[in-house]
Formats: structure tokens, C-alpha cells, sequence
């Protein structure tokens, strides 16, 4: 009778697992999709904006207009520098997750996540010290629109990080089966990073 018993539980939570994967496949994980299709309206509206800044550019028979201070290197190219590395480094965080190396991806999301942070440091530093201010002149007011939207968009990627690394505190929160917290994340960072290389050469660099 006791065996009957064992049986039949052992039947029923068969069965339970055999629903959850069916349950599974009826309703697949559309999440990844949803922030690729995310990412693409924030980048057509970074496409906007490049234009908009190109089509100024093109009017004027003179850009930056006359009388605009020159913009300086050195601390945009170190910025830029860091937030590129920072896209190999955020890797290595998904893959020490994808090896069950929870503390590993801790760490390398840790200093994504400073990174990006000095990354802001240095943007705010650089605005303290330009020579113009946001309604200078047509070149100014597009500068900042641009640096400051992709700035915002750095910030939210810090938060996301910081946000993964603290629901990584609950014990088998991530793992090799369970990391999507981490692959968004990861995938956010590096469109942050194309859109700032973009920017770079057009407002520094052209």
C-alpha cells in the first residue's frame, strides 16, 4: 500500500513537470525580443537626432559656428577609452555567469559599473569646463541634447547593472540556465557604447 502510495506521487509530480515544460513551449520567453525591439525605437531615435545635427551642419557655411571654442581630446578620447573597455569587460561578466561563476560575474559587473560611472564623472567634469553654454549657438544646443541624452542613457545602464548585482544576492537568483537579468543588461551596455563611438566622431572627431 505504501509503495502504491510512493507511485502515485512520484506519477503525479511527473506529470506536473511534464505540464510546466509544456507550459513552457506554449509560452515561450519573448523577453530578449522585447528589448531588441526596445533598443532599435532608442536608436532610431539617436538616428533622429544624428541627422537633425548633420542637416545643421550642412546649412551652415561655417561648423561649429564662428566663435565657438575648439572642444578638447584628451578627456573625451579617455572617456571613450573606458566605456569601450567596459563592453569587454561587462562580457566577462555573462560569461562567468554562463559558468555557474557567480562571484566572478559580481566582480566584472562591478566594475562595468564603476566605469560607467567615471564615464559620467567625466562627462559632468568636461561640461563644468566648456566655454559655452546650452544656447550659445546652434552647435552648443546640439552638443549638449546629444551628449546629455546618451549620458542618460549611461546612467540607466549603471542602474541596471547595480540591479543585477543586487538581486544576485538571493541565492540561485542567476546561474548557467537562468541569466537574463545579465544578458540585458549586457546588451543595453554595448548599445550605450555604438551610440556613444558614433557620437564621438561626430562631434569631436568631424
Amino acid at each position: 500500500m505504501q509503495s502504491q502510495i510512493v507511485d502515485t506521487a512520484q506519477i503525479e509530480q511527473n506529470n506536473h513537470q511534464a505540464a510546466s515544460v509544456d507550459h513552457h513551449e506554449a509560452h515561450p520567453d519573448h523577453r530578449l525580443f522585447g528589448l531588441v525591439v526596445f533598443l532599435i525605437a532608442e536608436g532610431m531615435i539617436f538616428l533622429g537626432m544624428f541627422g537633425a545635427y548633420l542637416a545643421f551642419r550642412s546649412m551652415l557655411p561655417v561648423w561649429p559656428p564662428t566663435g565657438t571654442p575648439e572642444l578638447e581630446l584628451l578627456l573625451p578620447g579617455v572617456n571613450t577609452i573606458i566605456l569601450i573597455s567596459s563592453s569587454f569587460v561587462m562580457h566577462k561578466g555573462d560569461t562567468a555567469i554562463k559558468k555557474n561563476d557567480v562571484k566572478g560575474m559580481r566582480t566584472w559587473l562591478a566594475i562595468t559599473a564603476a566605469m560607467g560611472a567615471i564615464f559620467l564623472m567625466g562627462q559632468v567634469y568636461e561640461y563644468t569646463h566648456l566655454e559655452f553654454g546650452l544656447t550659445t549657438n546652434l552647435f552648443a544646443s546640439s552638443f549638449y541634447v546629444l551628449t546629455g541624452f546618451h549620458g542618460l542613457h549611461v546612467t540607466i545602464g549603471v542602474l541596471a547593472i547595480l540591479a543585477v548585482l543586487w538581486r544576485s544576492r538571493t541565492p540561485g537568483h542567476y546561474s548557467d540556465h537562468k541569466h537574463f537579468g545579465i544578458e540585458a543588461a549586457e546588451l543595453y551596455w554595448h548599445f550605450v557604447d555604438v551610440i556613444w563611438i558614433i557620437l564621438f566622431g561626430l562631434l569631436y572627431l568631424l
